[in-house]
């Protein structure tokens, strides 16, 4: 499933927006529902939008017609506040993890 995931993101590459809300592979739940997590209603509005295109791909490719897609609001931990760039950076790797190869490899700093 992950596999035909990333197919179905990597054509999205005139889309960034939506390439990155759908990232995130999704967990497979109890009767074939796929549960995909999401921080906001604008990725909702774009998992919306797409959702019928995506599902029709998903079953074809998987010979599975049963396949359910549903999106769920991220736990975030609101409790602190991110201020500095080096905090920023962090989140962002949280999210992905290739920021640190490419800041290594161009020798990027926060020029203190």
């Amino acid at each position: 499933m992950k596999i035909k995931w990333d197919a179905f993101v990597a054509k999205l590459g005139d889309r960034p927006n939506l390439q990155s809300t759908l990232s995130n592979v999704p967990e497979l739940k109890e009767n074939f529902q796929l549960e995909i997590e999401i921080e906001n209603s604008l990725q909702e509005d774009l998992i919306s939008n797409i959702k019928p295109e995506l599902l029709t791909w998903l079953r074809l490719e998987l010979k599975n017609s049963l396949i359910q897609l549903n999106t769920v609001f991220a736990e975030n931990s609101k409790g602190r506040v991110i201020y500095t760039d080096a905090e920023k950076f962090d989140e962002l790797m949280k999210k992905n993890a290739s920021l640190a190869l490419l800041r290594q490899k161009f020798n990027l700093d926060f020029g203190h």
